[in-house]
């Protein structure tokens, strides 16, 4: 067990001094930057140090200490020491999981979640930045709500954060007046899901394609197809539809049909593109394996979606209802294959809760979505103990890809001058889902009656412990992204 050694309190992150430059973040909101001394910390420094990790990063595994300063990462390797330390008696030591695809449920929606419970959920999960999704109320679909929205994490978010601009059938304007430092990205539905804001309109489609001024990520699900599907169940089955019809209803079809229409429209413009949460083994063929720098057109896939399959529905039924459904055995394996040769190029979760009354509802009634940030890193250390991928992958997909993708700044690396955005992993104790709190606010989990064999036990943000074996904190030390752009 991991036991923190002489950690006594925390403090905030430094502000500027006079002298330091200040960078603007992507919210427009002063970020809280020193001056990188010649370690690569701060001139002020916290003077922390984790001891005895095993430090994983960029492909590599090393034992050693890091120390931190001021925020930042400002030595790696060797026997260090310092007045506070943790001790992470031979643990893993990662950076933070970046999450690129999250639903927080706020404004509009906050008897669902909202930024406080779900970015402390994720806190307690290992991800310390995460970009959320704009289908709330209201939509994220100017600058004026993407403000807004970056005001509310600014007060309350425990996680970094930033935030994606909607696309509609009429905003098109909106979208290519955008600051491309404002925003992680510009989100298109390119099927219908939670929050109906389908974007269906090909001159808006292709307005988008070859205006965008960032990466466009795109939901991809056929809607007609979806549409005609459900009709065949209702004939079959009445209003009684079983869920395990989910997978066949929002089938390999229906994403295929979308997804390659979203890949042509790049080709066609040559834009960025980033297709979102891929369930299908046919949609593999529509991306190439290699690094993520040398791609214009890139693929996500879900925690979900590699961790479960259609057998699931037998038991779980609502609970892993989600859009683009989990599909087959086969479909599950082909995706975990891309993981490893890195045809996907990066992981993350979709996290998006809903109350567990609006779940127990029938198939037609129960919505799509699921809480998952708390246990995306334990359900991937499953596959590394299972011998499917490396944990040095799953640092990759879930850290280095998603900041090489986004351009995020000094964040996603074990690197001397970048935000210590860290998470220990103790790969031999284990996670009971059921001893532990559910942070998200929905309170429950669909990985109910599991036991992960992996615990994270320590997450800090920006140098600051905000997670200790099961402690949250109460504190924020969490600022907004910054994209080199």
């Amino acid at each position: 067990m991991i036991q923190p050694s002489g950690f006594v309190g925390r403090t905030q992150p430094s502000q500027h001094s006079a002298a330091a430059s200040e960078k603007l973040s992507v919210c427009g909101i002063p970020r809280r930057e020193g001056k990188l001394n010649a370690k690569g910390g701060n001139a002020l420094s916290n003077d922390l140090v984790i001891k005895n990790a095993r430090l994983i990063n960029e492909g590599t595994l090393i034992e050693g200490d890091l120390a931190i300063e001021s925020g930042r990462i400002a030595q790696i390797g060797g026997t260090l020491s310092a007045t506070k330390e943790i001790d992470a008696d031979g643990s893993w030591l990662v950076p933070g999981m970046i999450d690129d695809q999250v639903h927080f449920r706020e404004p509009g929606f906050e008897h669902k979640g909202n930024i406080a419970t779900e970015s402390r959920a994720a806190i307690a999960g290992g991800i310390t930045s995460y970009m959320e999704m704009p289908n709330c109320n209201p939509q994220t679909t100017n600058a004026e709500a993407l403000q807004r929205k970056c005001d509310r994490a600014a007060e309350h978010s425990l996680a970094n954060y930033g935030f994606y601009l909607g696309a509609t059938n009429d905003n098109l304007e909106d979208i290519k007046s955008l600051d491309p430092t404002s925003a992680c990205g510009i989100k298109v539905f390119m099927g219908a899901s939670t929050g109906n804001m389908l974007v269906d309109d090909p001159d808006t489609l292709n307005g988008i394609f070859a205006s965008a001024p960032t990466l466009i990520a795109t939901h991809c699900e056929n809607t007609p197809m979806i549409l005609a599907n459900e009709a065949r169940a209702r004939e079959q089955f009445g209003d009684d539809v079983p869920f395990s019809e989910h997978a066949n209803i929002r089938s390999a079809d229906v994403c295929f049909a979308s997804s390659s229409f979203a890949v042509d429209l790049a080709k066609t413009h040559d834009a960025r593109l980033h297709v979102l949460h891929l369930t299908t083994a046919r949609e593999m063929e529509l991306f190439t394996p290699g690094p993520v720098e040398t791609k214009k057109i890139t693929a996500e896939a879900c925690v979900h979606h590699l961790f479960c399959n259609d057998s699931w529905y037998a038991t779980r039924g609502a609970d892993v209802k989600c859009n683009p459904s989990i599909k087959r055995s086969s479909d599950q394996e082909a995706l975990l294959a891309a993981v490893a040769e890195d045809r996907i190029d990066v992981i993350a979760t979709d996290h998006a809760p809903h109350t567990m009354e609006e779940k127990a509802q029938s198939y037609f009634d129960a919505p799509a979505g699921l809480p998952l940030v708390q246990h995306a890193l334990l359900t991937l250390i499953e596959h590394v103990k299972n011998g499917v991928i490396s944990i040095e992958k799953v640092v990759q997909k879930t850290s280095h890809a998603p900041a090489k993708l986004f351009d995020v700044s000094h964040r996603g690396y074990l690197r001397e001058g970048y935000w210590a955005d860290l998470v220990i992993i103790d790969p031999d104790r284990n996670t009971v889902v059921n001893d532990e709190p559910i942070h998200a606010k929905c309170g429950w989990s669909p990985f109910k009656d599991l036991t992960f064999r992996s615990r994270i036990t320590h997450t800090l943000v920006n140098g600051e412990l905000v997670y200790d074996d099961g402690k949250l904190s109460s504190d924020s030390a969490a600022l907004a992204l910054a994209y080199d752009r």
